[in-house]
């Protein structure tokens, strides 16, 4: 199976939230990427869904390239639809049935509840700036261990 760009499912992730008529923001695109990669590592045996990778900053995980591209946005929906109209496959899909109607503020204190960032975080006041990776592994292993219905340590 041949890996994707971050860049090219935030265009799906894009094209899905118009298709749902609930167009997403830059933070609320920047979470979805993060459930998108980690489910797809923990189903796939720590497959990547994309080769970027994520950091841990103040509003949760981020792909700082991607960040860049919709920064104009700010707390704006994204209303640029790509053009390429990219079908999202079943797993997107899915990603957004669990994750794609909750607020952005919510999927965002939801990955601060996490393992990942939290310890791509430690020791770090909780407005510092940090471009600290958040790890394959350490997604890998946190959400595997929630698939397979074990707590993480």
């Amino acid at each position: 199976m041949s890996v994707s760009t971050a860049y090219q499912i935030a265009e799906s992730i894009i094209n899905l939230s118009h298709y749902r008529a609930a167009p997403v923001t830059n933070l609320k695109l920047q979470k979805l990427l993060y459930y998108a990669q980690a489910w797809h590592l923990a189903i796939n045996n720590n497959e990547p869904l994309f080769s970027e990778d994520f950091e841990a900053w103040v509003h949760g995980p981020v792909i700082p390239s991607i960040f860049r591209t919709y920064k104009n946005y700010k707390w704006s929906p994204i209303d640029d639809v790509p053009l390429t109209q990219r079908v999202a496959d079943s797993h997107l899909q899915e990603v957004w049935r669990v994750y794609g109607t909750l607020k952005a503020f919510e999927l965002e204190r939801l990955t601060h509840s996490e393992d990942p960032w939290k310890q791509a975080r430690e020791g770090l006041a909780p407005d510092a700036s940090s471009n600290e990776l958040i790890s394959k592994d350490s997604i890998y292993r946190y959400y595997h261990a929630r698939l397979n219905g074990r707590q993480t340590a």
